[in-house]
C-alpha cells in the first residue's frame, strides 16, 4: 500500500535534479525529506503528485503504475499535496474554507459543517472556526491549509515546508495538527521541512537528498549522527 518513487531521475537542461532516487512512504507514516537548497526535494514532490513526470524509473502506489498521469488523476487516488503559499479563500469563513472541500466530495451542507467543525477541533481550530481567513495569524493560516487538505480524504499526504516562517511556538502547534491528521485518517505523510527540530521530533524516518542523489536514509537518531548528512546538510557541529 506504500506510495513510492522508484529510481526517478529528472533533468532540466544540464542540471540533474533527481538522479536515481528511491523512496517510500507507507500509510501512517510520517516521512521526512531534508536536504540543503537545491537538493531535488519539490522535484521528487513533484513526480510524486504528477506535476513532474521523471524522463526515468516509476511512481508506484500500492503497486500501480501511477507513472506519467495528471495531477488529477493522483488527487483522485488519495494523493493530496500541498504548496508553500497557503490559498484560503479571505472572505469564507475558516469553518466554510474546510467545508468547501466536504462539499466538493458530495457531502451533504448540514453534514459537511459537522464534519468541518470536528476537523477543526482535532487541529486545535476551533476557536478560529467562525471567523474570515483573513483575520488569521500565519501559524493559524497553515493549520487551516492542513485541515482542508485533510477535507479531501488523502491516502498520502504531501506537505511542502509547512514550517516555513513559524515561531517555534506555532511550529509546536503544527507538528500536533500533523500528528492530528495522521491518527485521524491514518495516511501516510511526507514532509519537505528545514526546521530539523520539528523533523526528528515528528518524523517516524527521514530520507536526506544532495546534489539531486539519496546520501541517507533511516531513523531521525541515525540521521542526527550521520557523518555525511553532517556534512552536506546539517553542519558539522550539529546536535
Amino acid at each position: 500500500m506504500d506510495l513510492a518513487a522508484e529510481r526517478v531521475s529528472v533533468r532540466f537542461g544540464g542540471l540533474m535534479a533527481n538522479e536515481d532516487v528511491s523512496l517510500a512512504v507507507a500509510p501512517g507514516e510520517v516521512l521526512g525529506l531534508i536536504g540543503p537548497n537545491g537538493a531535488g526535494k519539490t522535484t521528487l514532490v513533484n513526480i510524486l503528485s504528477g506535476f513532474q513526470r521523471p524522463h526515468a524509473g516509476s511512481v508506484r502506489l500500492a503497486g500501480r503504475d501511477m507513472t506519467g498521469l495528471k495531477p488529477a488523476a493522483f488527487a483522485q487516488a488519495g494523493i493530496v499535496r500541498t504548496f508553500q503559499a497557503v490559498r484560503l479563500f479571505p472572505r469564507l469563513t475558516v469553518a466554510e474554507n474546510v467545508e468547501v472541500g466536504l462539499v466538493a466530495r458530495g457531502m451533504r451542507r448540514t453534514a459537511a459543517r459537522r464534519e468541518a467543525l470536528a476537523m477543526l477541533a482535532d487541529l486545535e481550530l476551533q476557536h478560529c472556526a467562525a471567523l474570515t481567513a483573513s483575520a488569521l495569524s500565519y501559524g493559524e493560516e497553515r493549520r487551516v491549509g492542513l485541515a482542508r487538505a485533510l477535507a479531501l480524504e488523502p491516502r498520502f499526504l504531501l506537505l511542502d515546508e509547512p514550517a516555513a516562517g513559524l515561531a517555534s511556538a506555532e511550529a509546536e502547534k503544527l507538528k500536533r495538527s500533523i500528528i492530528a491528521i495522521r491518527d485521524r485518517c491514518g495516511c501516510g505523510i511526507l514532509v519537505i521541512e528545514h526546521n530539523m527540530a520539528l523533523v526528528m521530533s515528528l518524523c517516524d524516518r527521514v530520507h536526506v537528498l544532495g546534489g539531486g542523489r539519496t546520501i541517507a536514509a533511516g531513523l531521525p537518531d541515525e540521521i542526527r549522527i550521520d557523518p555525511a548528512v553532517r556534512t552536506a546538510y546539517l553542519g558539522s557541529t550539529a546536535a
